[in-house]
């Protein structure tokens, strides 16, 4: 049995090592930086840079690399090592507070949308100070922002931290209205459940669709899939289980908080979830997880899938998003307390998110829009494309008494009786849980249920943090003017409720009837990334986050462009990748099948058989739907090249969604077709049978 309280965070320069590792007075300068915000001094820089470069080469690292977090929805780094020429020919081992502080990677070659030309290639990483520095393969790794040599952001980190500012400032206004002057600090906290798929390296790399897009571009049905739901919270197969134990030991010295593993719904599907961290290491950390899901499964020779949808007719991925509001001294705001309709503090933070979801729902769709995305969700397994919050019954019933000025008596505590009398008697929850709904209350937090699987939380939060604050900050100004708070407090509530219950649903949101109760709503049904990806540089979303200065209007214009371009290259490459298969393995395999059938069917004319039913049949309509195959794909050709034609982003997203996308869907259903006609030793790679049941 391994220590596990010693392993945890034991490649992590954290508090307790700054501790032990620095003088008192830069320990102090350090903390108070990252408490405060306030500014670190070279001179102190070089004194932890000194430190921490000790402890890392202890620990065996030979390099050091700013980590940072660019438009591409991974990590990037470049390594350089500790050392330093001597002049006896030798080397040192050194490590600066400018080297620390400060990097400077070429921006050119990162996605700008147009911030910066090609010619222009500087750029800067900066020390964030508010998340560890940690040891990954033998390289002190030191989370930093980046960002362009005139001071756009270029990454996901920076604005993120900027909208945690926003919120903090617009909060705290609150607490002191209530009366509470000694928090300094206010935080998003955030845990986020990440799902994926587990499958033989040897089959991953038999399929060049999986290996070039993440997802199967074809494939047809298997004979079992999640139709008897004994997949979900099964017994763990022993390489899963092995890779498990694995991947939770390589995060827990880094000092992730990984907690839950079970298998999800679908075959070959599981999940990782971990304890809450502050919202912006909770990113750093989530990056991190997704990067050892898929070197640690290499390692077991297993393959680690995060497409949000790699398997068509099955469940996708996602990633649930709880989110959370709380103080330097630890108080969650989000928690209701025994009588929630008598906490008038928490009831405010409730509605301020209830009124933020409603009037930014378009910007919270487009947080979590993607090419991927687009395959899950409003399938029987993820949300719909439109956005609305849960609350359950207990806290629907306060805020409509509070409408409407009736009184709320509460609701009975229950005990739980199942009947066997062995079993202990429990609390029962006042309300259920809604695993339908896109955006839930689930006791002292929200769960944003839309990410995809591969997204980086940080745009969901940034979106979130920042409406939210948006919200609070109007809520400031109107309660500071109030002649009496207790009577502007409770008008307030009460006309948020009034404005804003429309986007409150409680019911099934994969229910059809709901998209219409919805449109009846007035709510916004953005079902494509195409759809959605506008409203990110509308006048409003412009406004939001130039005000609370979490982007600045380039930066939004910039991101736009990154978005849609990212759109269009993903589809391209999927349109590739299908004509390629289609070209080089279904079509021979097509051939060489039908010629073995005119074969045989010239055999047995030829020595006399009278019934040659079934090979003709078969024979005839493998040669038509090899007919329409051909045709498809000179369709899809055809579209793929007509793109080049386009100038504008969004036109030509459009043009991908509308006839690159048709053309693909059409293709792989003739494709789908013929692989249950062709036989299994001229079928060119493996089923979804075998990729789905390839662990054991």
């Amino acid at each position: 049995m391994k220590d596990i309280p010693n392993l945890f965070g034991s490649m992590v320069f954290n508090d307790t090592v700054m501790q032990s590792r620095l003088p008192k007075d830069t320990y102090k300068a350090l903390k108070k930086t990252i408490a405060q915000g306030t500014h670190l001094e070279l001179d102190i820089a070089n004194v932890v840079a000194n430190a921490m470069k000790n402890w890392a080469v202890e620990k065996g690292a030979t390099h050091f690399t700013h980590w940072f977090q660019p438009m591409t929805g991974i990590t990037a780094e470049k390594h350089d090592s500790f050392i330093t020429p001597a002049k006896d020919g030798r080397v040192i081992m050194e490590f600066s507070g400018k080297e620390l502080v400060r990097g400077e990677p070429d921006a050119s070659s990162f996605p700008s949308g147009g911030l910066r030309a090609t010619f222009e290639a500087r750029g800067y990483t900066v020390w964030d100070t508010t998340s560890y520095a940690f040891i990954k393969d033998g390289t002190l790794c030191i989370p930093t922002a980046f960002c362009s040599y005139s001071g756009e952001a270029l990454d996901k980190k920076t604005p993120l931290l900027r909208s945690m500012e926003a919120l903090d400032k617009q909060a705290l206004r609150i607490l002191r209205l209530f009366g509470n002057t000694e928090v300094r600090r206010v935080i998003t906290t955030v845990g986020p459940e990440q799902e994926y798929f587990l499958i033989d390296k040897e089959v991953y790399l038999k399929r060049s669709d999986l290996v070039y897009t993440g997802r199967t571009l074809f494939g047809a049905r298997p004979p079992k899939g999640q139709e008897l739901e004994d997949h979900y919270f099964g017994s763990l197969k022993p390489r899963v289980a092995a890779f498990m134990r694995h991947l939770e030991e390589e995060l827990w010295k880094l000092g992730v908080l990984a907690k839950t593993k079970h298998n999800e719904v679908a075959p070959a599907q599981h999940e990782l979830a971990p304890v809450f961290s502050t919202t912006n290491i909770a990113t750093d950390h989530n990056q991190l997880t997704m990067e050892l899901l898929k070197s640690i499964a290499n390692q077991h020779g297993l393959a680690c899938l995060l497409h949000e949808k790699p398997f068509a007719g099955v469940n996708g991925s996602g990633k649930h998003n709880n989110w959370s509001i709380s103080t330097d001294a630890g108080t969650n705001l989000l928690e209701p307390g025994e009588t929630p309709y008598e906490n008038a503090q928490f009831l405010l933070f409730l509605v301020a998110i209830v009124k933020a979801v409603d009037e930014y729902q378009d910007l919270l769709r487009v947080s979590v829009a993607g090419a991927g995305n687009d395959h899950r969700l409003g399938a029987n397994e993820a949300p719909p494309a439109i956005v609305s919050v849960f609350l359950g019954d207990e806290l629907t019933e306060i805020l409509e008494a509070i409408e409407t000025g009736a009184a709320y008596q509460g609701r009975q505590k229950l005990e739980m009786e199942i009947g066997a009398t062995v079993l202990p008697h429990f609390p029962k929850d006042t309300t259920d849980r809604n695993r339908t709904s896109p955006f839930a209350f689930t006791g002292n937090k929200f769960e944003f249920r839309m990410l995809g699987s591969t997204f980086s939380i940080a745009g969901p939060n940034i979106v979130l943090n920042t409406a939210v604050a948006e919200v609070l900050r109007k809520f400031a100004d109107t309660l500071e003017r109030a002649e009496n708070f207790k009577e502007g407090l409770t008008a307030l509530i009460q006309q948020t409720i009034r404005e804003h219950k429309r986007i409150i649903f409680n019911g099934n949101n994969y229910a059809a009837e709901w998209v219409q109760e919805a449109a009846r709503r007035g709510l916004s049904n953005l079902k494509t990334t195409v759809e959605a990806l506008p409203a990110f540089a509308a006048p409003k979303s412009v406004e939001v986050f130039t005000r609370h200065q979490v982007f600045t209007e380039t930066e939004i214009h910039a991101r736009y462009e990154i978005l849609l371009e990212g759109y269009c290259k993903t589809l391209h490459i999927e349109a590739l990748a299908m004509a390629d298969m289609v070209k080089k393995e279904i079509i021979p395999a097509c051939v060489g099948y039908q010629a073995e059938l005119a074969q045989l069917l010239c055999h047995k004319k030829a020595c006399g058989a009278y019934d040659c039913t079934l090979e003709e049949h078969l024979l005839g309509k493998i040669s038509t739907l090899s007919l329409c195959l051909l045709k498809k794909l000179e369709l899809l050709e055809t579209a793929a090249l007509e793109t080049k034609s386009e100038s504008d982003a969004l036109n030509l997203a459009k043009f991908y969604r509308g006839s690159v996308f048709g053309a693909m869907s059409e293709l792989r259903l003739v494709v789908d077709e013929l692989e249950t006609l062709i036989a299994k030793k001229h079928w060119p790679f493996p089923t979804y049978a075998d990729i789905l049941y390839s662990v054991n």
